[in-house]
């Protein structure tokens, strides 16, 4: 049998708490994307084939990790090796908060673009992988979640903010690697997820869930 604190501390990190209202709405704060066919788009897709033709088979496996990666582990290497989410209830769930919230959002946000992926453009890219719904380009879920997390994150141990928010950006950067969207899609992707960061650090319940998780690293060694 788990001891008691381990079986709390599992049971934190398991929980999957809802979305909290930030009052966003992605088609009001963000920008429509590219027309299809347009200068820009004509750009971006550009910008892929270029990306593609250059990508090392090192770097393809990278992004095709990064891209298989859906939570705070991404910022491990910028936390350092204590920064372990099955020891870090309190900033687990806090995490977990900003990941549910941001993903709602974005989803809102595909939904409401609908813009095509960069391999329903143009079939010729060797994108990683092709995700079942070819109208979800706009924006990039992958970004939003690296920098609603990364800007956090940020917030809670501001000493390696510079490391953390690096992360974000090459993180986001491995959607361009990988044929997944487009430029604008992941500029888009980090704008949301830094609005919903935040937003949420102006909401009572996350900023009291924020306490917990800053005295946790705090005593853990991060800060």
């Amino acid at each position: 049998m788990l001891p008691i604190v381990v079986f709390l501390a599992a049971a934190l990190v398991d929980a999957k708490p809802a979305p909290l209202e930030t009052g966003l709405d992605p088609a009001l704060v963000l920008p429509p994307p590219p027309q299809a066919g347009s200068t820009q788009a004509k750009v971006e897709l550009l910008e892929l084939h270029a990306t593609q033709d250059a990508r090392s088979t090192a770097d393809e496996a990278a992004a095709r990790l990064d891209g298989k990666t859906h939570d705070a582990t991404i910022f491990a290497a910028a936390l350092g090796p204590r920064f372990d989410l099955n020891t870090l209830p309190q900033t687990a769930r806090l995490l977990a908060m900003t990941r549910a919230t941001e993903k709602a959002l974005v989803d809102r946000g595909k939904a409401e673009f609908r813009r095509r992926r960069p391999y329903a453009v143009d079939p010729a890219l060797r994108s990683c992988e092709r995700n079942d719904d070819p109208l979800s380009s706009y924006p990039s879920g992958h970004a939003s979640m690296a920098f609603s997390m990364g800007e956090v994150l940020a917030r809670l141990v501001p000493a390696k903010a510079g490391a953390i928010l690096a992360r974000s950006a090459t993180y986001a950067q491995t959607r361009i690697v990988c044929g997944q969207h487009f430029r604008s899609d992941v500029v888009a992707g980090a704008l949301l997820g830094a609005l919903v960061a935040d937003r949420l650090m102006a909401i009572p319940t996350f900023t009291a869930q924020f306490a917990r998780a800053r005295a946790e690293l705090k005593a853990a060694g991060i800060s």
